[in-house]
């Protein structure tokens, strides 16, 4: 007799309340119809896909108990996220609370205003059981408060109804936490790109929200994503796709998902209906269509097209790969760029936002210490926890990494006479490694494999690019790369302006050193991070940056400097000798007035 697959026995059923709204407790019941007959082990992730850092999602479990047939099942705790219930006989239920109160993209919030959660916080993980189907209702809060609540979520729905309460389907514990869900009184809009539904949905207060000119920019940019993995199918690689968003009075960040993406802005970052018509976006609304545009190319670079560490995941412990440069980097290098190619921005501003990247990179003298394939291993622990010291010891394999892929695509169109890019790198890396990955693909790509399609890419080696740019700490030479392309890349030090080379934040004492710049001003005088400066040559020091530059702008460089400073509670005093502002000041710009710089412009594919 054959046995039956894991997709054809009894699905995993969860049960999902927000119980207590201003406690910020998730209720979640969970069955299991044939448990382990040794005993069943239980388990909650420790990370969150896309987010490198052990976050022990399962320290936010208030309580747990468990029962089958309607006895009381003894659980035993294994370690900081597993527990192994004892034998049963029949389907055996959990009943746990989560507390939620993280007003993140990575984990759970549950409050009067809105619902959010990412399965990684409130699912537990039934070993050996991963692969069967999994069932989700998710129910209406008893509270007066969510009576017109709706909810969002990418997961495909079973009895319950688009934006309603109601349950769900996974395929398996894998895509259950790869679609977060968004609950309560949000604005909704949707439009297509290249037939394929998209949703935008927006929580939290924004009075005249331009949700028009957010769904036509960003139908631009997806259709531009979507066309730029499949030129000729312009097939999308998901049925439908949800963008979340919570606006907020400060805030910034992303997190992909297979077939939607949880956002956080600043809502003023977001259009209004006064904000003038036509023209490019301001600052504030370029950052935002920038991250989304981020996380959007991931549907394609880390969600399907993967390390080979990541396919699959490991939850429970860190996974480490030293190819995030490509993998985030990479999406930080064409996150931009696509606006351009949408037709959002031009090349001038365009410019500007690599220009800023570029200063940025050479900022730290941590870049000439830690190479991109390091920092991508050490994300875990360096990276996703940075301090005072960071800028001196680490580089981003964010921003440096979207360097690199400048590079790389700068020679590839060099050496091939701009008949291929790395644009085609990411078309033969999606073609092998990410069109079929949920179709039973399922296979991640290796450092090797990578440099082999480089190569095939370009026609030749480029060994020693990599060993130079990737796995060395070499500053990148972009000057250089640029010139055959009728581009021109100038550093402009500002060595006039007199410095204390210092990240300076509030304090109510004064003006708190939060960073301190190996071999600067500040550091050579003997000033440390977290220094509280209260006077420069007797006159007071605020916690307004301003304030500091005010105060050394009537002395030159070179000049000498009394500061008083308080280190924790004992006044010191520094005598610190002026140096100039080290910050780059990147220009780029086309060599020629008026020519159109050949980068921007699409090769013919392979």
């Amino acid at each position: 007799m054959k046995k039956p697959s894991q997709k054809t026995q009894p699905a995993i059923l969860y049960t999902i309340v927000p119980k207590d709204l201003a406690g910020h407790l998730f209720d979640v019941t969970l069955t299991v119809a044939s448990p382990d007959p040794d005993g069943q082990v239980f388990a909650l992730p420790a990370w969150i896909p896309g987010s490198y850092m052990i976050r022990e999602f399962a320290r936010n479990i208030v309580r747990i108990r468990a029962e089958s047939g309607g006895q009381e099942v003894a659980l035993a705790k294994l370690d900081k996220h597993s527990w192994r219930a004892a034998k049963s006989a029949g389907p055996l239920t959990l009943h746990y609370e989560v507390y939620a109160w993280d007003l993140s993209v990575r984990a759970a919030h549950l409050d009067q205003t809105h619902g959010f959660f990412n399965g990684t916080s409130v699912f537990l993980r039934v070993l050996g059981q991963e692969d069967r189907p999994h069932q989700v209702d998710i129910q209406r809060p008893a509270d007066p408060a969510a009576k017109t609540w709706r909810v969002a979520t990418a997961m495909k729905e079973l009895g319950a109804r688009r934006y309603g309460f109601g349950t769900y389907v996974a395929g398996d514990y894998d895509e259950l936490i790869d679609h977060p869900v968004e609950m309560g009184d949000f604005q909704l809009a949707s439009f297509k790109a290249h037939g394929v539904p998209h949703d935008i949905v927006v929580t939290g207060r924004v009075p005249n929200l331009d949700m028009a000119r957010l769904q036509a920019d960003l139908k631009a940019i997806c259709e531009t994503q979507i066309a730029f993995f499949e030129p000729q199918t312009k097939r999308a690689p998901m049925e439908r796709y949800v963008f979340m968003t919570m606006a907020v009075g400060d805030g910034y960040g992303g997190l992909e998902h297979r077939a939607s993406t949880a956002l956080i802005c600043a809502r003023a970052d977001l259009p209004g209906l006064g904000t003038p018509k036509g023209g490019e976006p301001g600052e504030g609304y370029l950052r935002f269509l920038g991250l989304c545009s981020h996380e959007y190319f991931h549907t394609w670079n880390v969600k399907r097209i993967k390390p080979a560490v990541f396919a699959p995941y490991d939850l429970q412990v860190e996974n480490y790969t030293p190819l995030l440069w490509l993998f985030e980097g990479f999406t930080s290098y064409y996150d931009d760029l696509m606006l351009v190619r949408a037709g959002i921005i031009g090349e001038p501003t365009y410019f500007k936002l690599l220009s800023k990247t570029m200063a940025g990179v050479l900022r730290g003298s941590g870049r000439l210490k830690q190479s991109v394939a390091e920092s991508s291993f050490d994300a875990w622990s360096k990276y996703y926890r940075q301090d005072e010291n960071s800028p001196n010891a680490i580089i981003s394999y964010y921003t440096k990494g979207s360097l690199i892929g400048l590079a790389f695509d700068l020679t590839i169109r060099a050496r091939t006479h701009g008949a291929r890019s790395l644009d085609d790198v990411m078309r033969v890396l999606w073609e092998r490694f990410g069109c079929d990955f949920y179709q039973g693909g399922g296979r991640g790509v290796g450092e090797a494999q990578v440099e082999a399609i480089f190569d095939e890419v370009a026609g030749a080696r480029l060994r020693t690019q990599f060993e130079r740019w990737v796995r060395g700490t070499e500053d990148l030479p972009l000057a250089k790369l640029y010139a055959p392309f009728g581009l021109k890349l100038v550093d402009e030090r500002k060595s006039g302006k007199p410095s204390l080379d210092a990240n300076i934040g509030r304090d109510p004492l004064g003006a708190k050193l939060s960073q301190v710049h190996e071999g600067g001003a500040a550091h050579r005088a003997g000033l440390s991070a977290h220094d509280v400066i209260i006077a420069i040559d007797g006159l007071r020091a605020t916690g307004n940056p301003s304030n500091v530059d005010t105060l050394l702008g009537r002395y030159r460089v070179g000049d000498t400097v009394r500061i008083h400073a308080f280190r924790r509670d004992e006044l010191m005093a520094f005598e610190v000798i002026l140096q100039g502002e080290r910050a780059p000041g990147i220009s780029l710009a086309p060599a020629a007035p008026g020519r159109k710089a050949a980068l921007l412009k699409r090769p013919s594919s392979m």
